[in-house]
Formats: C-alpha cells, structure tokens, sequence
C-alpha cells in the first residue's frame, strides 16, 4: 500500500458543466486525485478535508491527449486519474 499524504490525494476540484449537472442531480462531485490513490483513501481525504458522508467513490484513468509541435515532434500530455464521488444527500460541498 503505497503512502499518499491525505492532502496529496486530492489534486483539485474540476468544474465542468457535466460536473455541474452532476452536482445538482445526484449531489456527485468530480476530482482530480493522485493516479496511485485507491478508492478507500480517496474516500478518507474527502470525508476529513471536507467534512461530509460519502456515500460512493467511482475512479477512471484519463489518457493523456497526443499533442504535436512543428512537423515532427510529437508528444502527449500528462495521464491523470479523475474521481466520482457521490455524498450523502444531506451534505454538500461549498465551491464559493
């Protein structure tokens, strides 16, 4: 089990308008976490920096997109991994 500080594991918060709609109807925020971080301390971090319930934590791996510079030079950005986490319908998150 690697040892992923609790405020490492949390990169940021993404605001998007799918994140938005998210939001407002299943009360599911979407983050930015650490790529070696599990679910159950992805979890943690959330339930202590925040202080809220969570109810159900969904990961995916985001490849990073191919980029290119002049003719020949070709590169990629950054893979990064993205969080789904849904709290309980009583708590929230305030952004503002």
């Amino acid at each position: 089990m690697s040892n992923i500080n609790l405020y490492s594991t949390i990169d940021t918060i993404l605001l998007t308008e799918k994140g938005s709609l998210l939001q407002e109807l299943n009360n599911d925020y979407v983050f930015k976490v650490h790529k070696k971080a599990n679910k159950r301390q992805i979890r943690e971090a959330v339930e202590k920096v925040f202080d809220v319930k969570v109810v159900n934590v969904r990961t995916m791996n985001v490849l990073g997109k191919k980029k290119r510079k002049k003719r020949s030079d070709a590169g990629r950005t950054a893979h990064w991994k993205k969080a789904y986490v849904r709290l309980a319908a009583d708590d929230q998150i305030d952004l503002v």
